[in-house]
């Protein structure tokens, strides 16, 4: 029975918990402001920025650059890095790049889970180089992708017209 008695003196040690502080509202929260790069760069701009946001145009020279060849490639090998994506894009692109018949190899990996990075290693055979297997198979998946989009409206909308049993 002893150990019950230490058990008991154990739990009334343990501090009670701080009590929960209310919510508070919101209203007296500084309104952000923006950095002074974002205010030159809507100077600079003028209208022209509003009138891409309006038009929701993205620019590929706007975003940083994504994908980059890691050291110790040649023309026939090389292992890419992507940043911001994971095995979406990595083991669609490596079905869609193996489909090459000039590919010999390719294989895709996270270094860590916790890392937004992917690697892929592209071997082909002599007469094409892994570059332009990489570009191929990124045409080929956005191709695909294009094809099951449309597939996928054309279906919804069969099924939408169509009366309700």
């Amino acid at each position: 029975m002893p150990p019950k008695k230490k058990a008991v003196a154990a739990a009334a040690a343990v501090p009670a918990p701080a009590p929960i502080e209310e919510d508070v509202p919101m209203d007296d929260a500084p309104a952000p402001t923006a950095t002074e790069n974002e205010v030159e760069a809507n100077e600079e701009n003028g209208d022209e920025a509003d009138a891409e946001k309006d038009d929701d145009v993205v620019s590929v020279f706007d975003e940083e650059q994504r994908i980059r060849i890691l050291p110790g490639s040649s023309d026939t090998a090389a292992s890419f890095e992507f940043m911001k994506e994971d095995h979406t894009l990595g083991n669609s692109l490596r079905y869609i790049i193996m489909k090459n018949p000039d590919v010999e190899f390719c294989g895709y990996s996270i270094p860590h889970p916790s890392e937004a990075l992917m690697n892929i290693r592209i071997q082909t055979y002599e007469g094409t180089t892994a570059v332009e297997a990489l570009e191929k198979g990124l045409t080929d998946l956005m191709d695909l992708c294009d094809v099951v989009a449309d597939k996928f409206c054309k279906a919804r909308e069969e099924y939408t017209a169509s009366p309700m049993a």
